[in-house]
């Protein structure tokens, strides 16, 4: 690893902490980073999962106040949530890096239509004071396999998926996504540690640099627009799916 691949990384995992914290996400900038300085695309996603913690650390802890306000429904979904990052971050590992490769760019593609039709689906009859339905536990339950198996998106669907079965004030959602990412992450994280699938130079870089940006994300989420957020991270998706399909 070079200098240059050392700052690179460290910028990678800043914004992705960043860019975590409003929308979700941030796994499409460190896994592409890491991909590109020529991590295997397995130890890459594991490695991501390490990366990102704690930005879901320090974004979860600004929004704390939120948190506190759906601290039930918190509970119920992150044991759902803790289940399945167990399973995905298992079939992560038991892949192999040729076969989990050709997924990779349909992964990113999913993710970020179901985060572009976002504000499409939402219901607005909903009441914020809702609790989540079945259905809404059923899909944190699929999105919480995704995120143990890639991660990249997994905030955009968790929102997808609070927005349609609650509603309500983004805030609150934003900070339910944040805490169901940190479970998710944390339970992924055991499983690839004793996996020994992670590079944990890379790692160590990224990791400051991703608690840094969490938390500046959360300021960032309360003063700029949702439209322009909601469209650069369409962005990122789209280019970075672009870039998997040519590359493979």
């Amino acid at each position: 690893m070079t200098i240059v691949d050392a700052v690179f990384l460290f910028v990678a995992g800043f914004l992705s902490g960043v860019v975590n914290a409003i929308a979700g996400g941030g796994t499409f900038l460190t896994f592409g980073a890491m991909t590109l300085t020529g991590l295997p695309p397995i130890v890459a996603s594991a490695t991501s999962a390490i990366t990102q913690f704690p930005g879901y650390v320090t974004s979860t802890l600004a929004y704390a106040r939120e948190i506190r306000a759906d601290r039930r429904e918190a509970m119920v979904l992150g044991a759902w949530s803790l289940v399945g990052g167990l399973i995905g971050a298992l079939i992560l590992v038991s892949m192999s890096n040729a076969a989990f490769r050709v997924l990779v760019p349909w992964l990113i593609l999913g993710a970020t239509l179901v985060f572009a039709a976002g504000p499409y689906l939402r219901p607005k009859t909903l009441s914020p004071e809702k609790p989540v339905s079945p259905a809404g536990l059923a899909g944190q339950f699929v999105t919480s396999i995704y995120g143990g198996f890639f991660g990249a998106g997994m905030g955009i669907m968790t929102l997808a998926v609070l927005g349609l079965t609650k509603g309500g004030d983004y805030h609150r959602l934003n900070a339910l996504k944040n805490f169901l990412a940190l479970v998710i992450a944390a339970m992924a994280i055991v499983v690839f540690a004793s996996g020994d699938v992670v590079a944990w130079p890379q790692a160590a870089i990224m990791v400051p640099a991703g608690a840094i940006g969490g938390y500046a994300g959360v300021w960032a989420a309360r003063r700029v627009p949702q439209p322009v957020i909601r469209g650069l991270v369409v962005a990122v998706g789209l280019a970075l799916t672009v870039y998997y399909f040519v590359m493979g």
